[in-house]
């Protein structure tokens, strides 16, 4: 085989395997946290739930989400559930959060990012829904879930459907299958022999 054949012929199956490669971190962002529009009450027995897509089989790591809070307040734990259903039960429960202010609204409202682990949820691909509820501040204020309209659907358990929440879902990597890696890695080693040929 000529040597440019051999080459192009190996940067091929390098090319074919990246697709497989890229899959690693997959994730959803339902858009930036805006502050300004509106908010839906996450306490107090209200549900608010928004949808995501899973596109391949991986596990929900964290979540991060914007809330409206009373001046002072700094929201400590959270309940949530991911479900196939809108305020639906599923697996989840109550998290420790990180929150970290980001601004003051014009209605006087901060607006910060809360954060936390949900200790890994298993999800085949599919579109799910983030429930999030019973969130605590000391002070016992109302807490709420900021409004983006992002693409997403979104409910709230008393009034039904509502414009979507800024959130973001993290998940772990996928494996690529054994062949993809084996596919990659010949092509590496085909492409170094023959650019050791060509050298030595």
């Amino acid at each position: 085989m000529k040597p440019h054949i051999a080459l192009l012929a190996m940067l091929c199956m390098v090319l074919a395997a990246i697709p497989a490669l890229g899959d690693l971190a997959p994730g959803y962002d339902n858009g930036p946290i805006n502050g300004t529009v509106d908010a839906w009450t996450i306490n107090f027995g209200y549900v608010v739930s928004d949808t995501f897509v899973q596109s391949s089989s991986s596990s929900v790591t964290a979540v991060d989400f914007g809330v409206w809070e009373f001046p002072g307040d700094v929201m400590q734990t959270v309940d949530f559930s991911i479900s196939a259903t809108e305020n639906g039960t599923g697996v989840g429960g109550t998290r420790n959060v990180t929150d970290t202010f980001i601004s003051t609204n014009q209605y006087g409202y901060n607006i910060d990012k809360i954060s936390f682990n949900t200790g890994g949820v298993p999800l085949s691909a599919g579109t799910y829904w983030l429930n999030l509820y019973n969130a605590v501040v000391p002070s016992g204020d109302p807490v709420y879930w900021d409004e983006n309209s992002g693409p997403s659907s979104a409910s709230e358990s008393s009034v039904g459907t509502i414009p979507s929440e800024a959130f973001t879902v993290h998940m772990s990597g996928t494996t690529p299958e054994p062949s993809s890696i084996m596919l990659f890695g010949s092509g590496i080693l085909g492409l170094a022999g023959l650019l050791r040929r060509k050298l030595f």
